[in-house]
């Protein structure tokens, strides 16, 4: 019974672990400029940062260690393995201001995931207060690789002033989608079937490209939101 009972907290800190473990292979690929595969691996720790929550629950081994532990994890996996794999791509060569911005993008992260721990048992479970950072980091990826695959020399630049900005989403009070807490009703459960269907085409067809599409309609849906509910507000006071 006892052995038991550790491998309900040991399987998902297990998990946890492998995230970290793979994002530091990430962050050795991007310094070896391995682009490609660094994008991969970060998005390997994407999904096994999901699925550690996920087995916590199914085997209710949730604990406070547990969940300073993902913290820990997430700002390697999401934070300085994006950061670095955005330096060795395109910011070691703007120099000071390369190193600014990855910096900031990292502390923006550490500063995300904190205010997240103490807030979250007060805020809607429906929502995110500020850019999740593995969306912001998914962002970056994204776009790295659009960057890597068409060699688009222009945007280069703009991605730097882009991981500037998803930083401050990140610290900000916009509010973003929580998906996990959507529930759907059985009337539109088909369309959102097929919906799922499409974009699970079109992720074979072209990964990357639809992965960018997807983050960047997310991370500008904050604002949006928040432009949204002011002329609401404004337009009932009228």
């Amino acid at each position: 019974m006892k052995k038991s009972v550790k491998l309900n907290y040991l399987l998902p800190n297990l998990f946890t672990a492998s995230s970290i473990f793979v994002a530091i292979v990430s962050i050795i690929q991007s310094s070896k400029g391995n682009f490609e595969q660094a994008s991969w691996f970060i998005i390997l720790s994407l999904v096994l940062d999901g699925l550690d929550g996920k087995i916590a629950r199914l085997t209710k081994g949730e604990s406070k260690f547990g969940i300073e532990f993902d913290s820990l994890a997430d700002i390697v996996a999401f934070g300085v393995a994006p950061a670095m794999l955005i330096y060795f791509q395109i910011g070691h060569g703007y120099s000071k201001f390369g190193t600014l911005i990855v910096a900031l993008y990292v502390v923006f992260g550490a500063v995300r995931l904190a205010r997240f721990n103490i807030t979250t048992s007060k805020n809607d479970p429906n929502v995110f207060i500020g850019l999740p950072i593995p969306a912001a980091a998914l962002f970056l990826v994204s776009l790295s690789q659009i960057d890597y695959k068409y060699n688009i020399s222009f945007l280069e630049p703009i991605i730097l002033i882009l991981a500037l900005i998803v930083g401050i989403l990140m610290v900000s009070n916009f509010r973003y989608l929580a998906f996990k807490k959507i529930e759907f009703k059985k009337a539109i459960s088909y369309k959102i079937l097929i919906l799922l269907i499409l974009i699970g085409s079109l992720l074979y067809l072209l990964p990357i490209e639809t992965i960018a599409i997807f983050f960047i309609i997310y991370v500008i849906s904050g604002p949006i939101r928040a432009i949204y509910a002011i002329n609401r507000k404004s337009r009932f006071k009228r």
